[in-house]
């Protein structure tokens, strides 16, 4: 990962080098909510450079502070209701196999491009992950070596948990269809946990991260119906936890936003309403 351009954030690979920055400043906190020992190393000094470059003065830790430990707890909760495999789509440098606390016959896959799994074996060479872990070099978009990928994994397991943390926002409409009944036609993928936002979010951020959009990497998808436009795809919405909300519970919200943080959380269902959050289905 050379740098060869002025600016620090070059592609949408390297918005994972901007969120392990978040993840290394909180483990570095006495009161830290989790403990990610790589962060700092996956992130290096151009992680920093980013997120010197996308954020304005105000921090913007929270919301993907929230985000982490929310799907941290999900997947604890889905392993001890029996999930036997988690498979981690664009999983970029998230280290949950060699940080949480997990059954040793676990089985782990993350599916990534061909660079970013390169940078992170050669970055955590020497480390020992706590369950069974797999990559998977692949580029999601293309369709059939997916559906085979899944249809392997499938036959795999007997309860699997499904996580596209960083995803969505970046595949338009159509793509997202395609995985959601892709990901459904595996019967023993019983678990989906994904980040979403709605328009009126999804605006804000166009307007907050431009930087995002001269590397090619527009933020694209923000569903009207909020979590329940995957009910029609066989995906039905059984946990939805508010990031705002969330990061109130953890003292991690900034003052300015606290007032809000009183007010309902509106689970996503108002599209003209600033929201994000963590949502985990459960295949219908």
């Amino acid at each position: 990962m050379s740098e060869k351009q002025e600016s620090a954030l070059r592609n949408i690979s390297d918005t994972a080098l901007w969120v392990a920055i978040y993840r290394a400043r909180e483990t570095e906190r006495p009161d830290a909510w989790f403990r990610d020992p790589y962060a700092r190393l996956l992130a290096g000094e151009r992680g920093e450079k980013i997120v010197n470059e996308v954020q304005n003065k105000m921090s913007q830790e929270w919301p993907f502070i929230a985000r982490t430990v929310n799907l941290d707890r999900i997947v604890a909760d889905c392993v001890s209701d029996g999930v036997d495999l988690v498979i981690n789509l664009a999983a970029g440098l998230d280290t949950r196999p060699y940080r949480l606390e997990l059954p040793a016959d676990l089985k782990w896959i993350e599916v990534d491009l061909d660079d970013m799994i390169d940078y992170k074996e050669q970055s955590l060479a020497g480390e020992t992950p706590r369950c069974s872990l797999e990559r998977v070099r692949l580029d999601l978009r293309e369709t059939e070596k997916r559906r085979e990928l899944f249809s392997r994994l499938n036959g795999e397991c007997t309860k699997a948990l499904v996580m596209s943390e960083g995803l969505l926002v970046y595949l338009d409409e159509a793509e997202v269809i395609a995985l959601a009944k892709d990901l459904a036609a595996q019967k023993h993928f019983t678990d989906w946990a994904i980040d979403l936002g709605t328009p009126a979010l999804l605006k804000m951020m166009m307007k907050s991260y431009t930087a995002l959009e001269k590397a090619d990497a527009p933020l694209k998808f923000a569903p009207t119906e909020g979590p329940e436009f995957f009910t029609q795809f066989g995906w039905k919405p059984v946990e939805i936890e508010s990031a705002l909300h969330s990061a109130a519970k953890l003292k991690r919200l900034p003052w300015l936003f606290r007032l809000f943080a009183l007010l309902p959380d509106s689970k996503g269902k108002k599209p003209n309403q600033v929201w994000g959050g963590v949502v985990r289905f459960k295949q219908q």
